[in-house]
């Protein structure tokens, strides 16, 4: 059975978290931003399994409806009935886990946006490898840029989340503006231009969750993925961060992260549903 976690729970939460740090980045993150939460009106609840009174399993639910579980062994029993009543919009997990807890959600065959599992990676960042300089230069995301980020940020959801015309858009406007504001991204410039883009979704002091790089096709394959993404973690690292992590969306982005030192380590699995979910017992 599964109960709510309390804040007297952090310890053994951040334990299990942490022997998992690459596939735990959006939970470690949230907990450390938002906090845990008893109502969900701010923070993110947590549901803790455990076994002979070890915290051995744990199940996020942001605000925004997103399922976020880290249970190893994972039977999900109990999970149905902790979280009926709640709305679900998302999962994203270790790629073992995820589909057990759609099954145990009776969810599995419920339509998705989104339904993938890719190749996770990380790196230490005293092994990352940066490219020859070539005269570009990678520059923190400002108002400035906006103008070009918002298509690059709709092309991207349609790309990969299938979203329509205008849903892209106006979901494009809500992330841009929350980069610019949490200074989580970074543009690579050349003469003036706008080439590529890179960005943190998720942070901790000591590591960071590489997500929404973008290049327009346009200029695809010239090898500006590594170098705004290199750039940027050499920037992270020297603000502290030792290692890196990151899921990659396909084969050429992978072979960009590769370029850089990243290494594969296990998968992430990712299922957006068309719209949110009501759990029910």
């Amino acid at each position: 059975m599964m109960r709510a976690a309390t804040p007297d729970d952090l310890p053994a939460l951040l334990a299990l978290l942490h022997a998992d740090v690459a596939g735990s980045m959006f939970p470690l993150a949230n907990l450390a931003a938002e906090g845990l939460s008893a109502n969900g009106l701010h923070g993110m609840r947590v549901w803790l399994a455990e076994k002979g009174g070890t915290v051995v399993g744990m199940l996020g639910l942001t605000r925004a409806g997103g399922l976020l579980p880290q249970w190893p062994q994972s039977d999900w029993a109990g999970v149905r009935a902790a979280l009926a009543g709640h709305d679900v919009t998302m999962i994203v997990g270790r790629g073992a886990q995820v589909p057990l807890l759609r099954r145990a959600l009776g969810l599995e065959a419920v339509p998705a946006r989104h339904d993938d599992e890719e190749p996770g990676y990380q790196l230490d960042l005293a092994d990352l490898i940066l490219p020859e300089p070539d005269g570009s230069t990678v520059e923190p995301l400002t108002v400035a840029h906006r103008a070009v980020v918002l298509p690059w940020r709709a092309a991207y959801l349609t790309e990969l989340f299938a979203l329509p015309a205008d849903e892209a858009a106006s979901q494009a406007a809500k992330d841009v503006d929350g980069w610019i504001e949490k200074r989580s991204h970074c543009i690579l410039m050349r003469g003036g231009v706008a080439l590529a883009m890179s960005g943190f979704n998720a942070r901790l002091p000591d590591v960071v969750q590489v997500g929404g790089v973008y290049t327009p096709p346009a200029v695809r394959g010239q090898g500006l993925a590594r170098r705004v993404v290199g750039g940027h973690l050499a920037w992270a690292r020297a603000q502290g961060a030792q290692r890196a992590v990151l899921f990659a969306a396909n084969d050429a982005a992978a072979a960009a992260y590769r370029a850089i030192g990243f290494q594969r380590q296990g998968s992430m699995a990712i299922v957006q549903f068309h719209a949110p979910q009501r759990i029910t017992a």
